[in-house]
C-alpha cells in the first residue's frame, strides 16, 4: 500500500478575475473548489492511474470535513487526524494573475496529535510507499521528517520525500528511497543557480552521495533529471505543450515516478512515467489522468528536438 502525508491540507479557491483592480470590489469570471496538498495531489494521481492509497494528514473543523470527502469522491481512501479545534487552511488562488495567492495559516498540531500520526505510521509493513510531501506548520517540529524516517528505520519500507531546506537535507543519512526537489529548490540547498539540465546532474549527484537512493529533479519546461540508484543519469525535456497550470505538476512527477517503478521496478521507465504525468498535468485545468498521461509517455521517451 502506498501511503501519503500532508501536514496541512487545505481546500483551494481557485478564482479568475479578468481586469483585476486593487482597492475595488471585483468579480470572479471562474472559479473551482479543491482538496490541496502535495500529499493529497501525489494520491489523487495514483488514484487516476489506477493505483490505490491512503491519505493522511491532519484536518479541523467544516473545512477539513470537507477536505476528506472531496478526497474521498475521488476514490482514495482518507485516514486523517481530525483536531479537536481550529479550521483547516483555505488557499485563495488567482489563477489571471500568475503566481498571485493567499494561504490560510492552518490549524496548530499539539504533539498528542502528532504522536497519533506516528502511531498510525508505525503499522506499516515491509513493502509499503510511504511519502512525506510538502511543508509543516510552525507547531510542528522541524526534524518530524526525520523522526518518521527513523522510526520506520530497518522496515523495508520506500520512503518518498518532496520538500525543500532542511526537511529535504536532514533526512538525507536516512537515505530515503526518492527525494524530488525541483531544481530552484536544490540551488538553495548547494547555494547554486541551475537553469540547465546538465546543470543539475551534478548537484543532483551530490544529494545522492549524502545519502538519497533517487534524486529526481523537476524543472518545469526544461524537463527533468534523475540520478538513479542503479548508477545511471537520465534525464529529458519536457514535452511540447501549453501550460495551462503548473500547480500540482511535482507532485503528479512523484506519482507517476512511483507508478511506473511499481509496475516494472526499472528506474528509466520510471523516469519517463513522472516525467509524462507532471507533464500532463501541466497541460491541463487541474491534475492529469490516465490517458492524458499515457498520451505524452511516448513523446517525453522521444522528444521533438530543434522545434
Amino acid at each position: 500500500m502506498i501511503y501519503t502525508v500532508t501536514f496541512n491540507p487545505s481546500l483551494d479557491y481557485i478564482v479568475s478575475v479578468d481586469h483585476f483592480r486593487p482597492g475595488l470590489t471585483n468579480r470572479t469570471d471562474s472559479e473551482l473548489i479543491l482538496p490541496g496538498g502535495k500529499g493529497i495531489n501525489v494520491s489523487t494521481v495514483l488514484g487516476n492511474l489506477g493505483i490505490e492509497s491512503t491519505a493522511l494528514g491532519f484536518i479541523a473543523g467544516f473545512t477539513g470535513r470537507e477536505i476528506r470527502r472531496a478526497v474521498e469522491e475521488y476514490g482514495v481512501k482518507a485516514d486523517f487526524i481530525e483536531l479537536s479545534s481550529g479550521l483547516s487552511r483555505i488557499n485563495v488562488k488567482l489563477r489571471s494573475i500568475e503566481g498571485t495567492e493567499i494561504n490560510g495559516r492552518g490549524p496548530d498540531i499539539a504533539p498528542d496529535d502528532t504522536e497519533r500520526l506516528v502511531a498510525k505510521l508505525r503499522s506499516l509493513e515491509e513493502g509499503d510507499v510511504l511519502v512525506l510531501a510538502g511543508s509543516i506548520p510552525s507547531s510542528v517540529p522541524d526534524d518530524i521528517y526525520q523522526r518518521i524516517m527513523k522510526e520506520l528505520s530497518g522496515r523495508k519500507i520506500l520512503i518518498v520525500v518532496d520538500a525543500g531546506k532542511e526537511l529535504l537535507t536532514n533526512v538525507l543519512p536516512d537515505r530515503p528511497f526518492l527525494i524530488k526537489p525541483n531544481h530552484h529548490e536544490l540551488g538553495e540547498i548547494l547555494k547554486a543557480e541551475l537553469t540547465t539540465r546538465e546543470e543539475v546532474i551534478p548537484c543532483a549527484l551530490e544529494l545522492k552521495r549524502r545519502g538519497a537512493r533517487n534524486v529526481l529533479v523537476s524543472m518545469a519546461g526544461e524537463g527533468a533529471v534523475l540520478a538513479a540508484e542503479d548508477g545511471k543519469i537520465y534525464q529529458a525535456p519536457a514535452p511540447k505543450g501549453r501550460l495551462i497550470n503548473g500547480v500540482g505538476a511535482g507532485d503528479s512527477m512523484v506519482a507517476g515516478f512511483l507508478a511506473g517503478w511499481l509496475e516494472k521496478k526499472d528506474y528509466e521507465h520510471a523516469f519517463y512515467m513522472g516525467l509524462a504525468a507532471g507533464s500532463a498535468s501541466a497541460f491541463s485545468e487541474y491534475l492529469a489522468g490516465k490517458k492524458e498521461i499515457e498520451a505524452l509517455y511516448y513523446d517525453c521517451r522521444h522528444p521533438v528536438l530543434g522545434v
